[in-house]
């Protein structure tokens, strides 16, 4: 089973990894958001521990937004915020476990372990509209039972959009999402991977657009 921690403290960061390697995880450990999007988007992995307050952000914002993605991977929030208010945001908005630190080592090596048994336990969720499907496990996407080639950029924006069953998703998030930070929200990035999607996924359109807000699925 493999694990990704991202935690900004290196101590702690260290000590997790060891103690996850110890215990026959394949563990990959990050200092912050960035390197934990490239890693995510490389490997395939059972868990992630997440340091909640990172140099790029909080990262329960983070995992809310892939959340709306159809993402599906189990999260461990590993974090000083310890009010009754965090510990509930963090669950509600896409934490699968909380823990708290100081915490004991073989008590996160259990959870992560739990948490890893989880994602075996079902396949991974598939998105549907009409005749347009996604398998967000197997990163295929098919129309009509035909198999199409999409890019990671074009894959992510779709996934959005079927995620949100046919409401609007706006511009910013899409972009907040399928790009980095360095993204320009002003810019036609995002329309024109809309424009590649609409021609992949051929008539009748699927893809509308909604008028100073983004874009949404439907008949």
């Amino acid at each position: 089973m493999r694990v990704l921690v991202v935690e900004d403290d290196e101590d702690i960061r260290v000590a997790v990894a060891a103690a996850l390697r110890g215990s026959g995880f394949a563990v990959d450990a990050v200092a912050d958001l960035p390197p934990a999007d490239e890693a995510l988007f490389v490997n395939s992995y059972d868990c992630v521990v997440f340091d909640r307050m990172l140099p790029g952000g909080d990262s329960l914002s983070y995992v809310r937004a892939r959340r709306q993605g159809g993402w599906a991977v189990p999260v461990l929030f590993l974090t000083a915020l310890d009010a009754v208010s965090e510990r509930i945001a963090g669950l509600r908005d896409g934490g699968d476990d909380y823990l708290v630190k100081p915490f004991a080592v073989p008590e996160l090596v259990a959870r992560v372990g739990s948490l890893c048994r989880r994602m075996g336990a079902g396949p991974p969720p598939v998105l549907r509209h009409a005749d347009l499907e996604l398998d967000t496990g197997r990163r295929e996407v098919r129309r009509g039972g035909v198999l199409l080639t999409l890019t990671r950029t074009q894959f992510t924006v779709l996934r959005l959009l079927l995620a949100a069953e046919g409401k609007p998703v706006p511009r910013a998030e899409l972009i907040r999402t399928a790009w980095d930070e360095m993204a320009n929200p002003a810019s036609n990035v995002l329309d024109v991977v809309i424009g590649q999607l609409r021609r992949k996924l051929r008539e009748p359109p699927l893809i509308h657009t909604v008028r100073n807000v983004g874009y949404r699925l439907g008949e």
